[in-house]
């Protein structure tokens, strides 16, 4: 009798962190605007280490911080206009 083939073992999916440090429009310095959410109070915040500009914004239990980030550079492009 034959021996059953073993099962090919599974890979396991890599579960990617959604980044929290960005590069800052004004200054463009890599990584130096950190998000920062505070839940309870239903508000996020973007702020730069090196030239000190942020963004503040209103948030919802599903708001990342990649989208606090881009809802900056979107109003930053906005202003532009």
């Amino acid at each position: 009798m034959g021996k059953r083939k073993s099962k090919a073992p599974t890979e396991t999916k890599k579960i990617l962190k959604v980044p929290t440090s960005f590069n800052c429009p004004f200054c463009n310095h890599g990584s130096s605007v950190e998000c920062r959410i505070d839940r309870e109070a239903e508000n996020g915040e973007v702020r730069c280490r090196v030239c000190s500009e942020g963004f503040q914004m209103k948030i919802n239990n599903l708001t990342d911080p990649v989208d606090i980030y881009s809802d900056w550079i979107d109003e930053c492009e906005r202003v532009n206009k």
